[in-house]
């Protein structure tokens, strides 16, 4: 399970490949519709759509000559789990934290 949220986290880690699996939430995709509101090239999108395909979080299919993706929701339960685990602690107040490290921390001048 460990390679698996590896793969799933790294694919997460990128700002492009996060926005192309929240345009996918909405409706399959063809991979040009994909990557029109992108400021790269069409190859660049293709290497991103690979990345989320390898982390298992979107499928691809040719429907006569278009390539079109698809959401893999499933893929985010593993994650999701993980994730769940650290709910069991306490949100960190970081206004009172900062307050306690202000009144801790000797005044530099």
């Amino acid at each position: 399970m460990s390679e698996t949220l590896d793969t799933v986290f790294a694919a997460l880690a990128d700002p492009t490949r996060r926005e192309i699996l929240r345009m996918l939430l909405e409706d399959d995709m063809a991979v040009t519709d994909v990557a029109e509101p992108f400021e790269m090239s069409l190859a660049a999108i293709s290497k991103h759509l690979v990345i989320l395909t390898r982390a298992g979080l979107i499928s691809q299919e040719k429907r006569g000559r278009v390539k079109w993706c698809k959401l893999e929701p499933d893929a985010l339960r593993d994650a999701s789990v993980w994730m769940q685990g650290f709910g069991q602690f306490e949100p960190v107040n970081l206004d009172a934290f900062e307050r306690f490290l202000a009144s801790e921390m000797p005044k530099q001048d």
